[in-house]
């Protein structure tokens, strides 16, 4: 596999480095390094304004095609933008889910109509999404969800009744895509549907949940009554597991280049804090840390290569393991920095910062690091994955 860049691609990287520099000042000078993971409440209207201005000056959507407002970036100038995002420590976005789940997910599946009615909005980031698929007893166990929707008497929506949990950004968006089990009496994988929902109705109650991180990025979301258009469903009526699985595919797609430079850009910083305190003449501690890098590296090469098979066909998020086989390496290594991170910063990170519940950097790292390996699809998930679909092994038991 061939990982150089052509001198195309080189240029387009000095493109993106220069618009990054140029527009991260002024106004949005101060939003460098907000709301990234763990921080997601950290400037929320200074980083829409943010977001907003990139739409304006056409760097949102950019693997989109052209006629439906994006860029039509090949898939390594995807990889370039992403990772000069992070490079340039640029604000965390809040248009992600639409941007890089919803929207793909419409243009593979979705009607003209949805298409036309929905991506505009999700270019100009006039319209933020929010994902509706956990719930109480259906989390890593998707296909066990027990939200129900049926159509109305008339048939002109649908109705929805269930709840929803760890949902990202509910709090401050303005729909919702949900799956829901639209074929009553059906069990696991069948009979789901795939439903576009608008959050501001009265039948959908939304409560925030308070994070270790003093955040609140996830929600309960009561569904009573809820309602819809019926023409907003995607794919055919119970059979929105197909949709709802193409769409984790798109989890891990070329943004996560941009995240494993967010992962160097924390090991520098905690290499760095290591030699101011002198707790790099530690050798053990020192070793691990070189062992981090070598892993990051390691990590790096793998996610190109496996953007690399996907993008000639070769590989799928389920069919050849890769997605699932790089979920299970960045979420593991992500978990042990922050417990390194601990470890370097010594007793001092076992109290608060400040009172009631101020973190440092480190503290914060350290506890939502520990969601790494759950959020996006279990370890668990992602080995039965592998141990099934990948290498053929017996499914394990259903209780």
């Amino acid at each position: 596999m061939d990982l150089t860049y052509s001198p195309t691609d080189e240029a387009f990287r000095a493109e993106v480095r220069a618009f990054l520099e140029d527009h991260l000042a002024g106004e949005f000078k101060g939003l460098k390094g907000l709301g990234g993971p763990g921080r997601d409440h950290e400037a929320l209207p200074e980083r829409l304004a943010w977001n907003r201005h990139l739409a304006r000056e056409g760097w949102t959507a950019v693997g989109w095609p052209v006629e439906h407002g994006g860029r039509g970036l090949s898939l390594w100038q995807q990889v370039i933008f992403h990772e000069e995002y992070a490079r340039a420590d640029a604000p965390g976005r809040v248009n992600h889910l639409g941007e890089e789940l919803l929207g793909p997910t419409l243009l593979a599946f979705g009607t003209p109509a949805q298409q036309a009615r929905f991506l505009p909005p999700i270019v100009a980031v006039e319209e933020l999404w929010a994902q509706g698929y956990s719930e109480p007893n259906a989390g890593s166990d998707l296909a066990n969800v027990q939200t129900r929707a049926r159509l109305s008497e008339d048939g002109s929506q649908w109705v929805l009744d269930g709840q929803k949990v760890w949902t990202s950004n509910a709090h401050f968006s303005q729909w919702l895509f949900v799956v829901a089990r639209s074929e009553p009496g059906s069990q696991r994988h069948q009979g789901l549907s795939f439903l576009l929902v608008p959050i501001d109705q009265p039948g959908v109650e939304v409560r925030p949940i308070e994070q270790l991180t003093g955040g609140s990025e996830f929600n309960e979301v009561f569904l009573t009554d809820a309602r819809t258009d019926a023409d907003l469903i995607v794919g055919e009526p119970g059979r929105g597991w197909g949709v709802a699985m193409g769409l984790l595919g798109l989890e891990r797609g070329v943004s996560t280049l941009g995240q494993v430079v967010g992962f160097a850009r924390e090991l520098d910083a905690l290499i760095a804090l290591a030699r101011a305190t002198g707790v790099w003449d530690d050798a053990v501690l020192r070793d691990r840390m070189l062992h981090s890098r070598v892993e990051l590296e390691a990590l790096r090469s793998f996610a190109l290569r496996t953007l690399s098979l996907v993008g000639n066909g070769e590989d799928s998020a389920a069919g050849g393991g890769a997605g699932s086989i790089f979920k299970l390496a960045w979420a593991g290594w992500h978990r042990r920095l922050g417990e390194l991170a601990m470890d370097v910063v010594g007793t001092g990170g076992l109290l608060a910062d400040a009172a009631p519940y101020e973190l440092s950097t480190w503290q914060r790292l350290f506890l939502f690091s520990r969601a790494d390996t759950i959020y996006g699809g279990s370890d668990e998930v992602q080995r039965n994955i592998l141990a099934e679909r990948v290498l053929g092994l017996p499914r394990e038991p259903r209780g």
